[in-house]
């Protein structure tokens, strides 16, 4: 078999995703169908699955699915071999499956950090692994894609254990790109970093404050991150922000001036006139969600964003950095030259 890396189009390709009966995951699963993949899409919830599979069967897609818990390794390997057995494999695994926690890190029991991680953290885990074995031996390799954050790069009082595990799967990821690099695997290893999207991610999630939480000014609409996903699953691509074009810098900010960084960002909004609803479903932290949905659709929702379009053309990203470090060069020399006169610059 030839250890050269070659991802399908996206109308040749079987797609794994977890994570996949609400936000970001289904709204891969739409877009993936729309573009011709087979899908083999997975979460907790049964009857959820089956009603997205149907949908998108009805529209002409080939789809199936299985339950399962990422946070248990059997379950994860038994979605590869379901994989196998209905497609003949798989050729991208998205890990998205994941689970929040709303409130400081000093009121969160430990059993509930372990199950934050035993999803957000051993269920990518999992999943990279299983995925990576797969790709071994299938010509052309495969795309591992895990979605990451922004929060990865830096910490947010009230999202700490939610920080802290995005935090360890960028460690991961970038470590295990590293090696299948070094050992000529035939993988593609992508993490896709969201800024705050408009998915039902505070609906779902455990929150120990006792209040709502506002969405934050800057959201984005969810079919923005799955366009990402699906870019990386066609392109080999190490790290997509999806977003304004300040996460990166706030990465840098948060390494090199962590006192600013504190003082830039902020926790997320408590709305302590209104307590926590208590006539919806239970949040998904321990059990799954019975919620279908994509979006929240909050106002003011960003429906582009120009710095994720950018990074997926690379020719375009690469013309914007030679200017601006030409022109950053130009402005030095012209300055040095200004002082060499004494002139006033």
């Amino acid at each position: 078999m030839s250890r050269v890396l070659k991802l399908k189009p996206l109308s040749r390709q079987v797609m794994v995703i977890t994570g996949a009966t609400s936000g970001i995951g289904l709204s891969t699963a739409r877009a993936a169908a729309a573009k011709g993949a087979s899908l083999v899409l997975t979460a907790r919830n049964e009857e959820a699955l089956k009603a997205v599979c149907d949908d998108l069967t009805a529209k002409g897609a080939a789809c199936a699915y299985v339950v399962a818990d990422v946070g248990v390794k059997a379950q994860v390997e038994a979605v590869a071999a379901f994989a196998e057995a209905q497609f003949g494999g798989f050729d991208t695994w998205v890990n998205n499956a994941g689970v929040t926690i709303i409130g400081p890190i000093s009121d969160t029991s430990i059993e509930d950090q372990r199950r934050l991680f035993d999803t957000n953290y051993w269920g990518l885990v999992y999943g990279s692994l299983t995925a990576v074995e797969h790709f071994r031996t299938r010509e052309g390799g495969g795309a591992v894609i895990n979605i990451g954050s922004a929060l990865g790069d830096v910490a947010a009082p009230q999202l700490g254990v939610y920080s802290a595990s995005k935090h360890a799967v960028k460690a991961f990821t970038n470590t295990l790109r590293m090696e299948m690099s070094g050992q000529g695997w035939p993988v593609s290893i992508s993490l896709i970093k969201p800024q705050a999207v408009d998915t039902p991610l505070a609906a779902h999630a455990r929150n120990l404050t006792g209040v709502e939480v506002t969405a934050p000014s800057s959201v984005y609409a969810t079919p923005l991150v799955a366009e990402a996903i699906l870019y990386a699953a066609a392109h080999p691509v190490r790290e997509l922000n999806v977003g304004d074009a300040s996460s990166p810098f706030f990465s840098l900010i948060g390494a090199f001036s962590p006192w600013l960084a504190r003082k830039m960002l902020r926790a997320p909004t408590l709305n302590r006139d209104r307590a926590v609803r208590t006539d919806v479903p239970e949040d998904n932290l321990h059990h799954p969600s019975r919620d279908l949905r994509e979006r929240t659709f909050h106002d003011h929702v960003h429906e582009t964003s120009l710095a994720s379009s950018v990074q997926m053309r690379p020719k375009t990203t690469t013309t914007l950095t030679l200017a601006v470090l030409a022109g950053l060069v130009a402005g030095a020399v012209l300055g040095g030259r200004g002082k060499a006169k004494g002139e006033t610059p």
